[in-house]
């Protein structure tokens, strides 16, 4: 086994393959960039070297600089993770002929899986099922129209290189094509490099099961079964499971099969994943392989009770697999989520910033939790802005379900706004409960798992001030006043009269205020015209209990001086921030002659001019962010007064870059 180890990444994956090398008694060696210097993966292996700039171009891609890393600090191997250099084949050789192991699969093989196109050509050879489409090398655009009539529609434009949903378009029309071709090679390039791209029937409703592959320099390889990924947002998982609830014995064994033979097809080393489409029918076809680790491993890892980072360094060791085929046994269910910095209210863009609270369950048998940034840590705009990963397992998938919700439930995240909610409504939506959801699901019926503008009701005000009473009172109990003085009460005490206060609370900019009588958790609440008796208030174990006019109910709910989170009978999550009572101005409406910049990046597409008479909704500008691409819309009709980027232009947030005329 190796002594020195080298992680080329950063962030979650790099403290995820930290930890076993650790376990395994191996020192491991971080690299970092400038933004990076204070990362968690930095603290906490053995050393960390530096490697350039902020961006990704400037350091976590300069293969050179980091074998030269790897060199003076005596590595014997490099664990690239997932992402930048993990499917470089370039990379991959240059360790090799430096005499450095790379924990990876051979380089002759990410080459043949790397180009989508490549790897169907391949895999038709070897009698694995293919989805119809054209994955030649003549790229004109007329020829590529030419294949696209011939395919159908709707298709699905692909890039041919790199994954991750990536220039990646579904095409419902001929007279769409053009459009979304352009859309896709831009993205493509700006993200691996190459325009080509591939095109493929799509399938009407498929689901998206990848199978976990290894294999070892012995000539050994086997699957460790699959893992669902149905439920995506524009080709970016969302949640992933195993067992797959679609599958049966009959059709897990041939597709088992079938990602073997993939991996054989390419002599492959290592861990990797075989991605089928998989029709309503049963019917599955050959996607693409993913020559790495990926993300959503650790389901793998909880219902098998292994470590696949453990196996890749034995394999890069030498080492034969631990385990045939037949000693392979699942049992439970567990399920994946990514807790991001984006807002789903806003199309999920990303966000940014300094994470001032992160509140994560507690890790158990049944909570695994796979993070790179702790409380206090800042998500960067250069990025990927994942905080961490949130995996439940339990013995079905009806109990594994309900473990996730909980672990949501106790996620707290303040700072940049999150997509916990989000994946709170996905959790509890019918769709995922009964296992029928498909890859584009969430894309057509995005409405029904946004927060959006759900308003609270008067029993949720009714808790959240409640809680905040007994806060206050819990804070006047415990202050240095003393005890027996009338002001030292809470309970807004005047001679002759009770008092009366007023619990402010708001919520996504909108105040509510709530008249409180009473005190020691029995109060008279009024808000509007409703009112509320609430006798035997108490809180308890991060909940609220009490009679709220006569009804006995138990709330899930955490508050300090700032804030209450709370979620009602449903699930449905609210967090509100305490106000001043009697102190509140609100905010002026924004205005609708100009669009700034959401947040920093480069302007790729520039798709008006001034004077230019354009409709509310029409695409102005498009930007790059994060490793995404965003629309800059119309906020109304108009005549464009000033365009102020250019194609190719960095901008900071809140950067004006289109005036509307008066």
């Amino acid at each position: 086994m190796f002594e020195r180890v080298l992680i080329a990444n950063r962030g979650e994956i790099a403290c995820r393959v930290i930890r076993t090398c650790q376990r395994l008694g191996i020192h491991t060696i971080a690299v970092y960039s400038e933004a990076d210097a204070d990362a968690q993966h930095v603290r906490l292996a053995d050393e960390a070297w530096p490697i350039g700039g902020p961006r990704p171009a400037d350091s976590y891609l300069r293969g050179d600089t980091i074998l030269e890393v790897a060199k003076k600090s005596g590595a014997q191997a490099i664990h690239p993770g997932y992402g930048f250099l993990s499917e470089n084949t370039g990379f991959a050789r240059a360790c090799s002929e430096a005499g450095i192991v790379f924990i990876g699969p051979k380089p002759e093989s990410i080459d043949a899986m790397g180009s989508k196109a490549a790897a169907k050509a391949l895999m038709e050879n070897h009698a694995v099922p293919l989805v119809p489409g054209y994955h030649g090398d003549n790229q004109e655009n007329a020829y590529l129209a030419e294949q696209a009539r011939a395919t159908g529609f709707p298709l699905m434009i692909k890039a041919a290189s790199g994954g991750g949903g990536k220039g990646m378009r579904i095409v419902r029309n001929e007279k769409e094509f053009a459009d979304a071709l352009a859309s896709a090679q831009r993205e493509a390039a700006s993200a691996f490099g190459d325009t080509r791209v591939i095109l493929e029937r799509y399938v009407e409703h498929p689901r998206h099961i990848e199978f976990q592959v290894f294999g070892d320099t012995h000539g050994n390889v086997i699957h460790l079964n699959e893992r669902e990924c149905s439920a995506q947002r524009r080709y970016q998982k969302v949640l992933e499971e195993t067992p797959s609830p679609f599958l049966d014995a009959t059709r897990r064994a041939a597709m088992g099969e079938a990602a073997v033979a993939a991996a054989k097809a390419v002599d492959y080393v290592g861990a990797g994943t075989i991605e089928f489409i998989v029709a309503a029918s049963g019917e599955f076809f050959f996607m693409e392989m993913n020559t790495r680790l990926q993300v959503e491993h650790p389901v793998t890892e909880m219902t098998l009770g292994l470590d696949l980072v453990e196996w890749q360094l034995r394999v890069a060791a030498g080492h034969p697999l631990p385990l045939r085929q037949e000693q392979i046994h699942a049992h439970g269910h567990a399920i994946e989520v990514r807790l991001y910095a984006e807002d789903p209210d806003q199309n999920f863009l990303p966000g940014s910033g300094k994470l001032q609270t992160l509140r994560l369950p507690s890790p158990s048998p049944h909570v695994r939790l796979d993070g790179g940034v702790i409380e206090g840590d800042t998500v960067t705009i250069f990025y990927d802005p994942m905080i961490a990963k949130l995996i439940v397992f339990d013995n079905d998938r009806t109990q594994a379900l309900q473990r996730l919700r909980e672990a949501l439930a106790a996620c707290e995240i303040i700072g940049p706004k999150s997509n916990i909610g989000f994946l709170e409504r996905l959790a509890r939506h019918p769709v995922v409960v009964e296992g029928r959801i498909d890859t584009g699901y969430l894309d057509r019926h995005l409405e029904e798992f946004l927060v959006g503008d759900i308003a609270p009701t008067d029993t949720v005000l009714f808790a959240a001030a409640t809680a905040a009473l007994l806060q206050d009172e819990a804070d006047v109990a415990t202050s240095p006043a003393d005890p027996h003085s009338p002001w030292a009460r809470a309970d807004a005490w005047r001679i002759g009269h009770a008092g009366k206060r007023v619990i402010a609370l708001t919520l996504r900019d909108q105040r509510y205020d709530i008249e409180a009588h009473g005190q020691d958790g029995n109060y008279l609440l009024r808000h509007g015209d409703a009112s509320c008796e609430v006798r035997g208030a108490r809180l308890h174990d991060d909940s609220l209990s009490a009679r709220f006019n006569g009804e006995s109910l138990r709330v899930l709910l955490r508050t300090d001086k700032h804030r209450v989170l709370l979620h009602d009978a449903s699930g449905q999550r609210y967090s509100f921030t305490r106000a001043i009572a009697f102190a509140w101005a609100a905010k002026d409406a924004a205005g609708g002659n100009q669009v700034i910049a959401p947040m920093p990046g480069r302007i790729v597409l520039v798709k008006s001019k001034p004077g230019d008479s354009v409709e509310q909704g029409d695409e102005l500008l498009v930007m790059e962010a994060m490793k995404m691409e965003l629309a800059l819309k119309a906020p109304r009709a108009g005549i464009i007064e000033s365009i102020n980027a250019t194609q190719g232009e960095f901008v900071e947030a809140d950067a004006v870059l289109v005036r509307f005329a008066d």
